[in-house]
């Protein structure tokens, strides 16, 4: 007699759903805005003390590790470091655009590409910096920089901020990015080869297991008991 298989019981269709849902995709975007903001927010701090608290628009100057590490009030009209320097009132309205659209056009390429963790830290560092110095040129009209760092017998003419950092390094960190790997191929195995199937008795039914040998041996012993057939 065929053997009924039992039938398996049928999911519901919630447990379907629980089991088809994939993890979510990493947010990259998230990433970025958390590193961007903390930029942000220390840079802006920095400059909030050391204008508004230590007065060092008026100082001018404050030794803190004379000559490694002093503070040295410069106000920027320029880009980082003091680049392209200019008291043109529309040149600060040009830089602001130009800080702007790279930001707008990091945070795209961050959403389209789905840069590695690294990227993302670069990206972060890039954006925050540049919106920090947007907002002082866009409260003070130019740029607070006051760290600067010297030598024994050289004196550096140039401040900078933490902006200025986190751009330098988020920028470094794009241009020398590691290109990503593309995932190989997988390889194909070769289809298996079909087995031939197994005889079947005229009726119908299937063989139970050990029956094809039973049926072997039977038929051994017909044909020795035929005759003519002698051991």
């Amino acid at each position: 007699m065929a053997e009924t298989a039992t039938p398996k019981p049928r999911k519901s269709p919630a447990a379907r759903k629980r089991r088809s849902k994939k993890p979510p995709p990493p947010r990259v975007g998230r990433n970025v805005a958390l590193v961007a903001g903390l930029v942000f927010l220390l840079d802006q701090a920095l400059k909030y003390l050391v204008v508004h608290v230590l007065r060092l628009d008026q100082l001018r100057e404050i030794d803190v590790i004379d000559p490694w590490l002093n503070l040295r009030m410069a106000w920027n009209q320029g880009m980082n470091f003091g680049l392209f320097a200019s008291d043109v009132e529309v040149m600060r309205w040009v830089l602001i655009a130009i800080a702007l659209a790279v930001c707008l056009w990091v945070g795209i390429w961050v959403g389209r590409a789905k840069p590695s963790r690294f990227a993302q830290l670069s990206a972060g560092l890039l954006i925050g910096g540049a919106l920090g110095n947007v907002v002082d040129r866009l409260t003070y009209g130019a740029v607070a920089d006051f760290l600067n760092m010297s030598l024994p017998g050289w004196r550096n003419p140039y401040s900078f901020n933490v902006a200025d950092i986190a751009i330098f390094l988020g920028a470094l960190g794009l241009v020398l990015l590691p290109p990503e790997k593309k995932p190989e191929p997988r390889k194909r195995r070769a289809p298996a080869k079909p087995r031939a199937p197994k005889p079947r008795p005229a009726n119908g039914e299937p063989t139970l297991p050990g029956e094809d040998a039973q049926a072997e041996l039977a038929l051994d012993d017909k044909t020795r008991d035929e005759p003519g057939n002698t051991r």
